[in-house]
């Protein structure tokens, strides 16, 4: 296994990134933040539970206040080993009192509170019925950039997982396709992924074939062809940063049609590259990158965004989509992904990982964009 980059993050850090999104909070409008296990919780405290449980863990957050976790009592000793403890309060609760009067105790009588999009619904309704005064939006609605611009060591962790996912491209190109079943070929990617230092693998989409021209086909147990194309998408965790990329192979020659439609994309996706740039709006990538295949004819055949963001997960914010208006700025990092799918016959997708920089963009991933025969 490659050796692990990581860049440990202190204390101070999840300090300064709590002190940030109270801060974004109240130029928000909100009162405060509500964050319930899961990336948010993972990225402001380093805290993750064992087990996601009906139990009520909440981190509070307000500008001018100390943060405080509300945990269940058995669980506050894990609380408390977490990197980001030492600037956190800790509020335990036991088994038999009700954790939403602990929580309201900390909370104004009214009041709007940004709350974590997978908080579960019961903790939302149990927070309600103790203080009816007060409203809560999606976290993702209201800060939607709360993690979007990654910091230098963040950075590095990306670039890690970005060449995790490269090597592990390099090394697939060498297996046989032809003649084995995509779910096999997946199989030999998520392995190749955690041996390259991925802790996670969230997808290995092998789509060979027809399957191709379905963007979310994953894998299934159709038997891969002489003359099939093939779209390689796949990626996961590697030190808790994500990776994310596409290639589309073929399995022998291809023929006049398929080549072209494959330059076509690696056109498409280059000006997507090279829309990045600080300032400019996302909608730009998706507009450079779909204005290239719309005018070769096959406009109707681009059937997703261009682009997501990525992080301590693999899809967030922000989108490279038409009628984001964000503007890019330094740090931020997300997928440039234009794909042609040709329903019933093939499809292509070439996808890298990009991140802005002062003065344009730069790609986590450098595996050839160029077509790449396997057997």
């Amino acid at each position: 296994m490659t050796g692990s980059t990581r860049v440990p993050f202190t204390a101070d850090d999840y300090r300064s990134r709590m002190d940030r999104a109270a801060r974004a909070a109240a130029d928000a409008g909100l009162d405060g933040l509500l964050v319930a296990p899961g990336p948010d919780l993972v990225w402001l405290t380093g805290y993750a539970p064992t087990a996601v449980t009906e139990r009520l863990t909440l981190l509070v957050l307000a500008q001018g206040r100390a943060p405080v976790l509300v945990v269940p009592t058995l669980e506050a000793p894990d609380a408390a080993q977490a990197p980001g403890a030492p600037a956190l309060n800790l509020r335990d609760w036991t088994d038999g009192k009700d954790p939403y009067a602990a929580t309201a105790a900390l909370l104004s009588g009214a009041g709007r509170f940004g709350i974590s999009d997978n908080a579960w619904a019961m903790h939302l309704l149990g927070l309600q019925r103790s203080l009816p005064g007060t409203s809560y939006d999606s976290l993702t609605e209201v800060l939607p950039m709360l993690r979007a611009v990654k910091d230098a060591a963040e950075l590095e962790l990306m670039a890690a997982a970005g060449a995790a996912a490269d090597q592990a491209f390099e090394e697939i190109r060498k297996v046989p396709f032809a003649g084995r079943r995509e779910s096999e070929v997946g199989a030999d990617l998520a392995d190749l992924l955690r041996q390259f230092g991925h802790s996670q693998v969230d997808f290995t989409i092998v789509a060979s074939g027809p399957n191709g021209a379905n963007p979310h086909h994953e894998v299934g147990d159709r038997v891969i062809e002489f003359g099939d194309m093939v779209v390689l998408d796949f990626g996961g965790l590697r030190d808790g940063y994500g990776s994310d990329t596409s290639r589309t192979v073929h399995v022998g020659e291809p023929t006049e049609e398929e080549r072209r439609v494959h330059d076509l994309v690696r056109e498409a996706q280059e000006a997507g590259f090279r829309a990045v740039r600080p300032g400019a709006a996302c909608q730009e990538v998706d507009r450079a990158a779909r204005a290239v295949i719309a005018e070769a004819g096959y406009g109707e055949y681009f059937i997703h965004r261009t682009g997501h963001g990525i992080g301590v997960t693999t899809h967030e914010p922000p989108y490279m989509i038409e009628g984001e208006r964000q503007p890019l700025m330094p740090g931020m990092c997300f997928s440039v992904e234009p794909g042609v799918y040709l329903p019933g016959r093939f499809g292509v997708r070439i996808e890298d990982i990009v991140t802005v920089t002062e003065d344009g963009g730069r790609r986590l991933n450098d595996t050839t964009r160029e077509m790449v025969i396997v057997d």
